[in-house]
């Protein structure tokens, strides 16, 4: 099963990508992850990725679909989780090119939907552990007073620089202004399914599961 999550920063897609690899054996395919594993691993393509990122340019639709190839041809487990990516209607076909030639669907287009406002107090009160990513939040979430991971037992907690209200304002404008026409383009092929993604987390995670077990 091969399913991309939509949503604007905070919105929860990491945690729930983190939950169906643990319960559904799937794989994570988070653009930045497979970068920066490319531009360590010493082949081709990993060079080509080191040059660009080096060079300070972009790097292109083309080598992402190329690392996202070389993910395919390897083991599948319980499919795919792309995370990321596509962000805009030119790499959605590029995508969807490149799952047909493999003879891969996509099975779901999961939306996060979230409230701006709601968004922003989640994510400007948010710290991650540094050692497990757990999720943690001054005011619904704290950290343990012991100053430990409550899953790991991690001592390092980390905040993004971004994660401010103007930051966050400017990330959402991005997202709404290049990725938000993706939720037009799958409801139009009957991909699209929605989730409250302000819901508790188990809530996010068993109307995610009902859309996958359909």
């Amino acid at each position: 099963m091969n399913i991309i999550l939509l949503g604007p920063p905070g919105a929860g897609k990491g945690t729930q990508a983190r939950i169906l690899m643990e319960q559904r054996d799937m794989i994570q395919l988070s653009t930045g992850d497979m970068l920066r594993e490319a531009r360590s691993s010493g082949t081709e393509m990993g060079k080509v990725v080191a040059d660009v990122m080096d060079s300070g340019a972009l790097v292109t639709d083309e080598i992402v679909i190329g690392l996202i190839r070389e993910k395919l041809e390897g083991d599948k487990k319980g499919g795919f989780i792309f995370d990321g990516f596509p962000r805009t209607l030119a790499q959605a076909d590029a995508l969807e090119g490149l799952l047909s030639d493999m003879g891969e669907t996509l099975d779901a287009v999961i939306e996060l939907r979230v409230r701006d406002e709601a968004l922003v107090d989640r994510i400007v009160h948010r710290a991650t552990c540094g050692n497990c990513g757990e999720v943690y939040h001054d005011k619904t979430k704290p950290i343990p007073a012991d100053g430990k991971c409550s899953v790991c037992g991690g001592t390092e907690f980390k905040r993004r620089a971004d994660d401010n209200e103007e930051s966050l304002k400017t990330r959402l404008m991005e997202y709404y202004k290049k990725t938000s026409p993706l939720l037009g383009y799958y409801h139009a092929k009957k991909k699209l399914q929605r989730v409250d993604g302000l819901a508790e987390m188990h809530v996010v995670k068993a109307a995610i599961g009902a859309i996958l077990d359909a």
